[in-house]
């Protein structure tokens, strides 16, 4: 499947510069994106190097620069986690020449490879793949089921899509860990990984963590660094204005795919997830996904505010100027409640959106109240376009 909204947003990019990183959890999708935009460059040579094979690992292994100065055309070097020094050597290529471009893709933010923030500064764009969304994907209860992730939502049955996540977790933790140069016990990330599951869509407090775990406050600090800078955490920073009332400082976790905060909750089925106590809060940080993914803001621009009175507002966005505040409801019928006239009130909001799972769209007191699914094909058709 051409994932058309990436490969736009790719083709504009290397109209802009001259490399373009494509950045994501791994299995996403970023290697076929990558293959689909070579294709299609038919006045281009394409040269092709996965580090994940060793043949290719090799041949970059001595005098890197010679080799990639030597070609033509559009130059793809998967994994790029693997090879942080390369990014000095693109560098200078590109400064050379005018006859090459790079597609470079990683597992990894920018701020865990390595020198590439500082050695392409005003040479490289960087684009975030995510796994399927809801403008991609048909079936909104298996998307929130079992995440996006290709092989785990396309899986002919449950059990299937249960092991792959499974095995995805192990490898994650046993090799793409490692893999990034961070040396740290397996078991220890999983320990923090799966207790982190309690906490999604809540406060992050690692000192209570550190607690349960018998590891330092750093030590947490790092962990979570490491998990949002591998695409599977979103760390949602709060919000402070300059009002008189107490304002929450911590920052809220939310699993940035559901499927695998599932997994690690023993959540196997749709009717499992059903029953489970986690239920509405597991939907919130589905919606808030779909919702921030759909507005195309970047994760600077995305905040929750609460003060300490039980005031508090699920997600406020920053776009083209605007205060956007959004609810999350996992309701038949959402009403207006006093937090949201406060939020409303003390934040300046432009609009404010009930989300919910529902099918009718409607206004209370100005306020939208309108289904994910509906949302999202707005969003898509421009109205809050990505």
């Amino acid at each position: 499947m051409l994932r058309k909204h990436y490969y736009h947003k790719l083709n504009f990019a290397f109209s802009v510069m001259p490399i373009v990183a494509i950045l994501g959890p791994r299995q996403c999708g970023k290697t076929t994106l990558a293959r689909q935009f070579a294709e299609k460059q038919s006045s281009k040579t394409v040269t092709y190097f996965d580090l994940e094979n060793i043949e290719d690992l090799s041949r970059l292994e001595h005098n890197a620069q010679h080799l990639l100065g030597g070609l033509t055309g559009l130059i793809v070097i998967d994994e790029i986690q693997k090879r942080p020094d390369l990014f000095p050597i693109l560098r200078v290529l590109i400064d050379r020449k005018a006859d090459q471009q790079f597609l470079i893709l990683g597992s990894a933010s920018r701020e865990l490879i390595a020198q590439s923030s500082e050695s392409l500064a005003g040479r490289i764009v960087y684009l975030e793949l995510c796994p399927f969304d809801l403008s991609e994907a048909t079936h909104e209860k298996q998307l929130w089921q079992r995440g996006g992730f290709p092989l785990a939502y396309l899986a002919d049955t449950e059990e299937k899509s249960t092991f792959w996540r499974k095995q995805y977790i192990r490898t994650f933790l046993e090799q793409d860990i490692p893999n990034l140069g961070i040396r740290i016990p397996a078991s220890d990330l999983r320990r923090f990984w799966t207790m982190l599951a309690h906490y999604h869509a809540g406060i992050f407090n690692a000192s209570e963590m550190g607690k349960s775990l018998m590891l330092n406050y750093k030590t947490m600090q790092n962990y979570l660094a490491i998990l949002t800078g591998t695409f599977m955490v979103r760390r949602l920073n709060p919000w402070y204005e300059n009002i008189s009332k107490r304002q929450v400082k911590s920052p809220k976790i939310y699993f940035r795919d559901s499927g695998l905060l599932h997994t690690l909750l023993n959540i196997n089925t749709h009717q499992e997830l059903i029953h489970h106590p986690k239920l509405e809060l597991s939907w919130e940080g589905f919606a808030l996904e779909m919702v921030i993914r759909a507005l195309g803001v970047d994760a600077e621009d995305c905040y929750f505010w609460a003060s300490q009175a039980s005031a508090e507002l699920d997600l406020l966005v920053f776009k083209d100027g605007k205060r956007l505040g959004f609810e999350f409801k996992f309701q038949d019928a959402p009403r207006l409640t006093k937090s949201m006239h406060i939020a409303k009130q003390d934040l300046k909001l432009d609009s404010l959106t009930i989300i919910y799972p529902g099918e009718t769209t409607y206004q209370l007191d100005g306020v939208t109240v309108i289904s994910l699914q509906q949302f999202i094909k707005q969003a898509d058709f421009g109205i809050g376009a990505r």
